[in-house]
């Protein structure tokens, strides 16, 4: 495994600065898993790390910000596979899809115009609705 999780816009973590436990799987799986600690979740604290330039700390804190603990770290746990290797190696690769597709320029958006039956509608629809607001109102008498 090389040592660093490259996660886009040039930039690379080193992988020190994760933080890696192993412990024990659930579902089935028999006597391996009940002796084996096979789940692995890997941690990175976005809001301390030194090899992240302040812009996409930035950009992390607020495109992940449903995913980050209160102390601004960001957790991704594997289990799917019965070796603890394969998991780990699961881990990193969704962590670095995470964080890669979280640095990625969003494309601006370009508010459309609405098509003219569009506007027929909205217009015949208010219309209509007025139409039966008056309708409801009391009849005056002659």
């Amino acid at each position: 495994m090389p040592d660093a999780l490259p996660i886009g816009r040039g930039l690379s973590i080193p992988l020190d600065e994760f933080e890696v436990r192993a412990s024990r799987s659930s579902g089935p799986g028999g006597q391996h898993l009940n002796t084996s600690d096979t789940r692995v979740e890997v941690r990175f604290d976005v809001l301390h790390s030194p090899s992240l330039p302040e812009a996409a700390r930035t950009v992390l804190l607020e495109r992940l910000a449903g995913r980050l603990s209160r102390a601004g770290i960001v957790r991704v746990v594997a289990q799917g596979h019965r070796s603890q290797l394969r998991n780990r190696e699961d881990a990193f690769a969704r962590m670095g899809t995470l964080l890669a597709r979280a640095l990625e320029e969003q494309p601006q958006r370009v508010p459309g115009r609405p098509t003219a039956g569009a506007l027929l509608r909205r217009r015949r629809d208010k219309q209509f609705r007025a139409a039966l607001k008056r309708s409801r109102s009391r009849v005056e008498n002659e």
